[in-house]
């Protein structure tokens, strides 16, 4: 992949961080490693629906994955990547 492909993809990446919905979803994500849309709906105070589109918007980045039990879907970081980033994020505005 070209050099500026690279810079086009990490930009779009950071886009998706730049929303604080996504975020609180991803930092819930991070403290209690895996929710359901409705926890996460009763955790954050926010609609099902909202949480859902944002979800989408989070699993297209492959920022999140989900799995499937029975009839519900429960969403977890997808890696420890994503725990990293949130992590230096944390530790950056910290300073």
């Amino acid at each position: 992949m070209k050099l500026e492909e690279e810079l086009y993809e990490l930009a779009d990446l950071f886009k998706v961080f730049g929303d604080s919905t996504r975020l609180r979803i991803l930092y819930a994500l991070f403290e209690q490693e895996e929710y359901s849309v409705f926890g996460l709906s009763d955790t954050l105070q926010m609609t099902q629906s909202a949480i859902s589109h944002q979800l989408k918007v989070l699993k297209q980045a492959r920022l999140v994955k989900s799995r499937r039990d029975g009839k519900q879907i429960f969403y977890s970081l997808d890696d420890d990547h994503v725990r990293t980033i949130i992590s230096m994020g944390r530790e950056h505005i910290e300073e």
